[in-house]
């Protein structure tokens, strides 16, 4: 059966889309990053059987990856397209491999900023297709049970992939480039903002119904970096997306920044025009709703590591943390994406508890 981004069922649950947009809610809404993946036994299957860029790129099981937290935790008011923020530098003609215990390697990093005129930017959304398919058939297979998020990397933290060629303790090659190649880095981050913004607005045409981007290593810049190196871009991925999808008819969709470790720049991510601000553990919530103000949603905090608590402990500290919030203009999510051994119940407190929080 084709399925295709027309006529999707109708959205039984809306509160993450109200929460985002500051409208009124119920109930806290709930989830978490990394919510379809390698915590789960189920995910684990699949993964015995395929290559982690293969479930990516295979609309099916990207799909059925998606829909495992759903059917465990019933009260996850949202899913997030499995997928994975490298896909970008895939498209652009790098080798990413997924290597066990270590994960993501370049094989052949930018070594030079020579080298950045040979990605391939002329046609990459193309090479992104399969993911836009995987939001299609998830739209459909979720029956409306809730909203399904997309989402991306930021060009920064995308673009330290690629130098570093692979995750880095300190960045110590893309500091370098930094300050020996600034005008080459902009011309990338340029490069990488152009094709991010086309490739949002291909998961909006593809039924995405709330966008994220990841600016995941914001903890690597200095305030004064963040400015120049990160803040420009994604104010750009903003405005583009909501240009592109104005200039195509379709729907306007709210958006998530979530700058990993960019605590001390609040003040400047409440000006990028995003929706909601992605807060990490190490935030305390009143003085980010001081900072940011009235009028944007403040999504997270819970630290990752709280969830191999009690499920007791974890009920309170959940509870804690929704009363710092408050029930406007909030999404309860962990500050971080959640790891691989968390145990399966500390997911049924976490989310039965921010339900009955406030």
């Amino acid at each position: 059966m084709e399925y295709t981004a027309k006529k999707f069922p109708d959205l039984k649950n809306d509160r993450l889309l109200r929460a985002a947009l500051g409208q009124e809610v119920d109930k806290v809404p709930v989830w978490v990053m990394r919510q379809a993946g390698r915590y789960l036994p189920e995910f684990q299957e699949v993964r015995a059987k395929h290559d982690f860029f293969t479930v990516c790129r295979t609309p099916e099981l990207a799909c059925e990856v998606t829909l495992q937290p759903l059917r465990r935790y019933p009260h996850l008011d949202a899913s997030i397209i499995f997928s994975d923020i490298l896909v970008i530098p895939q498209a652009l003609g790098m080798t990413v491999e997924m290597h066990p215990g270590k994960g993501p390697v370049f094989p052949q990093p930018l070594h030079d900023p020579s080298e950045i005129d040979q990605l391939q930017e002329e046609g990459a959304v193309s090479r992104l297709l399969y993911v836009g398919k995987a939001i299609t058939l998830t739209r459909h297979k979720i029956e409306g049970k809730v909203p399904l998020i997309g989402f991306t990397g930021a060009p920064f933290t995308l673009m330290g992939y690629m130098i570093e060629g692979g995750g880095s303790p300190t960045m110590s090659k893309t500091k370098e480039w930094l300050s020996k190649f600034p005008k080459d880095v902009h011309k990338l981050l340029r490069l990488l903002t152009n094709v991010i913004i086309d490739y949002l607005v291909m998961q909006v045409e593809s039924g995405a119904q709330l966008l994220q981007v990841f600016e995941s290593s914001a903890d690597h810049l200095t305030r004064e970096q963040f400015i120049e190196f990160s803040a420009p871009y994604l104010k750009d991925i903003r405005s583009g997306v909501k240009e592109s999808l104005n200039k195509e008819s379709l729907e306007q969709v709210p958006m998530t920044v979530f700058a990993k470790g960019g605590g001390q720049s609040l003040d400047i991510q409440s000006n990028l025009g995003y929706e909601t601000i992605g807060l990490d553990w190490t935030v305390d919530p009143v003085e980010a709703r001081k900072i940011v103000g009235e009028n944007i949603t403040l999504q997270g905090n819970l630290d990752p590591q709280d969830l191999y608590k009690s499920p007791e402990e974890i009920k309170k500290l959940t509870t804690e943390m929704a009363q710092k919030f408050g029930k406007h203009r909030y999404i309860c999510n962990l500050g971080h994406g959640i790891t691989p051994k968390t145990p399966l119940e500390s997911m049924t407190a976490f989310t039965e508890a921010i339900h009955e929080a406030l």
